[in-house]
């Protein structure tokens, strides 16, 4: 049984719920075994066991909002703190993947997904990317395209910034539950 994890964090409750869409995928594979974490269960009692855990998964899929061009300040500490694992590399031939979500189209998403995949390779990880084509890129596309936003590199939403996260798109939550399924499906085939 291969393991995937899932480490995020979600300051207004967006990417959470994109957490949670990619936790669903990633749960879909049969025989995956799936571990969900907020950045907050590195820190203080009970976190020994959230890095050992890390330690042991097969793949760490790594989530934050964009807040002014890069991830969030609280998983920017979490990612900080990985230099333990990085020094004996724990981590290395594990695969990693990453998603985001801003309040612009844009927002700068992209550069939070590079930092991401360059963590993971000092890690010496393999990264995972989304593997879709754009969505709603021309004139017979839609909001509803999965993909929508137009990212490779891993999973991106948008997300009104005067609306809750029950008002998140549809169709970037497919994304995430997308990437969360590839990242399983690829650990359970090298397992």
């Amino acid at each position: 049984m291969a393991t995937t994890a899932i480490v995020y964090h979600s300051g207004y409750g967006h990417t959470q719920r994109q957490a949670e869409a990619v936790r669903d995928g990633a749960q879909s594979v049969p025989g995956a075994e799936v571990l969900f974490f907020h950045t907050d269960e590195f820190e203080g009692e009970g976190a020994d066991a959230a890095w050992a855990a890390l330690d042991k998964a097969d793949a760490i899929i790594f989530g934050a909002p964009t807040y002014m061009g890069s991830a969030s300040a609280q998983m920017k500490v979490f990612m900080d703190k990985t230099s333990g694992a990085w020094m004996e590399q724990r981590w290395a031939n594990k695969l990693a993947a990453g998603f985001t979500n801003s309040g612009a189209m844009s927002g700068d998403k992209l550069n939070t997904l590079i930092g991401f995949s360059l963590l993971a390779a000092q890690h010496g990880m393999i990264w995972v990317n989304l593997n879709l084509m754009p969505g709603n890129n021309s004139s017979q596309g839609s909001e509803s395209d999965l993909n929508r936003v137009g990212g490779f590199i891993g999973a991106m939403a948008q997300s009104n910034v005067d609306q809750g996260a029950d008002a998140m798109s549809e169709a970037d939550l497919a994304t995430a539950k997308h990437l969360g399924q590839r990242v399983a499906t690829m650990a359970a085939k090298l397992r």
